[in-house]
């Protein structure tokens, strides 16, 4: 299983696989989606009824990618051997699958809702960059190396599964974001209403 430990100037930070077995990652990941929902500020006044956010950014890519999902943690915090969970990196290795799965999946979102979330991911990126992702991290862990050590994870494992490239979009007034992007080697495709689409090609 892909691990990092140590996030520059974060020691006893690691990155591992979400736990699908763990009720308390499922229950942290949805909280920091709900946390950072508002352009990486906390959402919790624009969505009475999180579902709203949690079960289109996050929910879906717990039950339908576990094997891309990543969460960094505080070491040594918890009885059981885990800590604190600071962030996280969902992905999908082919949206255009991904989307089809969203729409069917049962969830408290209405089937159009699903079907026009769904629409929205069928980006003209995704034929040369199938794969995409949200990274979420709080405020605590943010500038110390920790948003790295999950997106370098995350694109190790799309790596190893033979994915040619990967996306992602930026909410523009996330300005820390659109700065951190650029520097582990995305590339900015274009700007749309929605955001800034940033495209990243894997080694082959």
């Amino acid at each position: 299983m892909p691990e990092r430990a140590d996030a520059p100037g974060r020691p006893g930070i690691r990155v591992r696989l979400y736990d699908p077995q763990r009720p308390a990652d499922r229950a942290a990941v949805l909280e920091i989606c709900l946390k950072t929902g508002d352009a990486g500020s906390d959402a919790t006044a624009a969505y009475p009824d999180p579902r709203e956010l949690t079960e289109r950014y996050a929910a879906p890519y717990l039950g339908l990618e576990p094997a891309l999902a990543f969460v960094a943690e505080q070491e040594g915090d918890g009885g059981d051997g885990h800590g604190a969970v600071l962030g996280y990196v969902l992905g999908a290795s082919d949206t255009r699958s991904f989307a089809a799965r969203f729409a069917a999946r049962e969830s408290s979102l209405s089937a159009a809702v699903r079907a026009e979330h769904a629409a929205g991911m069928l980006l003209p990126e995704i034929g040369e960059f199938p794969a995409h992702l949200h990274v979420d991290l709080l405020p605590v862990a943010q500038g110390r190396g920790v948003g790295r050590m999950l997106v370098e994870t995350v694109l190790d494992a799309l790596h190893a599964d033979g994915v040619r490239g990967v996306h992602l979009v930026v909410d523009p007034r996330n300005t820390g974001a659109l700065a951190f992007y650029p520097r582990l080697g995305f590339t900015e495709s274009r700007r749309t209403a929605d955001g800034v689409v940033f495209v990243c090609a894997l080694a082959r």
